[in-house]
């Protein structure tokens, strides 16, 4: 609960799902390995995803269009990257993750979004969303993420949109991919559903809080603030992932 509740508020906050969190809270926490703990922060991210989701709406903060666009591409990604789960072994999958994780924080650090953006949607544009939702289903399948740390910072750098609508729109894609992801995990038997959902629970409590957060934070201080997250579980995860000496499948 207590580790639901913390990707809860992060998830209302930044966009993200709450997994990129989550899965290390779950690994270092709950003793789950990384597969696990994937499949398990799928499950939670659905009734977070959809308060916040909801609450971004009502604030004016989600661009319907690019959200069905992207979509599109993420619901076939995470049937993708849930196949890659079951097949990658757990060392490629901690170091993989690792490395999304740097990645993103870096991005995050060096682009700094504006308030208030719109983007005019064009052919390239659309075209450009459904990219966008496949590499974000990938990863979600893959990483149990949702995908939002993939979808915020490339929907602010690569489209310009405004960063509470990146958010707003990232919490809304992360809906029929996490829901697409987890019951591709149930039907092969590597998640337990029950442990997702009391995960889930706690995180859409503190959702609506964490949704009220991103909109009286400044936009710089925001991708701050997340950068620095990011490299906490990476540092956290690489630490872990060097002191096990378990099999690497």
């Amino acid at each position: 609960m207590l580790i639901g509740l913390v990707g809860g508020v992060l998830s209302g906050a930044f966009g993200i799902g709450g997994g990129i969190i989550m899965v290390p809270m779950l690994i270092a926490i709950a003793g789950l390995d990384q597969r696990a703990a994937a499949a398990t922060s799928l499950v939670a991210i659905i009734p977070a995803a959809l308060v916040g989701s909801i609450a971004y709406l009502a604030n004016g903060e989600i661009d319907l269009a690019a959200a069905g666009l992207i979509a599109v591409g993420a619901v076939a990604g995470t049937l993708v990257g849930t196949r890659l789960l079951r097949r990658i072994s757990l060392t490629w999958l901690r170091w993989l993750f690792i490395a999304l994780i740097v990645a993103v924080a870096a991005r995050m650090l060096l682009v700094a979004p504006e308030r208030g953006e719109s983007v005019e949607l064009t052919v390239w544009v659309a075209l450009g969303y459904i990219a966008l939702g496949l590499v974000m289903g990938v990863a979600s399948g893959l990483f149990g993420i949702g995908g939002g740390v993939i979808a915020v910072p490339a929907l602010v750098a690569v489209f310009g949109a405004s960063d509470l609508v990146a958010k707003g729109t990232s919490l809304l894609v992360m809906l029929p991919t996490a829901v697409v992801g987890t019951a591709s995990n149930a039907r092969a038997r590597v998640v337990d559903v029950r442990a997702g959902l009391a995960v889930g629970i706690a995180a859409t409590v503190g959702s609506v809080p964490g949704v009220a957060l991103a909109l009286v934070m400044p936009p710089r201080l925001s991708g701050i603030l997340f950068a620095v997250l990011l490299l906490i579980a990476a540092v956290q995860l690489t630490v872990s992932a060097l002191r096990s000496r378990g099999p690497a499948s």
